[in-house]
């Protein structure tokens, strides 16, 4: 059995009305993840338009993991509660489900 991988993009915020706000704005088509990930993400991976790379399953706090490895690929997922704060979780590939 191959390993779990995910490869996602998040954008992270503060208030959880603010990422509603944001997840209605991509699919609505009024805008792109990434461009509200340079534009509204907390984490530094807003920069990359939220790309936070490829990584297996127990290197993501529980909360983000849980989607990640169980949400349907290229769909917005969120808000998603964590110690963070709140994020839209775009998983964009998986592999060894």
């Amino acid at each position: 059995m191959a390993l779990k991988k995910a490869r996602a993009r998040h954008i992270l915020v503060a208030t959880e009305k603010a990422c509603n706000d944001l997840k209605t704005e991509i699919e609505s088509g009024a805008a792109k993840f990434a461009d509200l990930a340079k534009k509204h993400s907390s984490c530094p991976s807003g920069q990359e338009g939220g790309d936070l790379g490829e990584f297996r399953p127990g290197q993501m706090v529980p909360e983000f993991d849980k989607v990640v490895f169980s949400a349907p690929v290229n769909t917005v997922q969120g808000p998603v509660k964590t110690q963070f704060g709140y994020h839209l979780i775009e998983v964009t590939s998986r592999t060894g489900d």
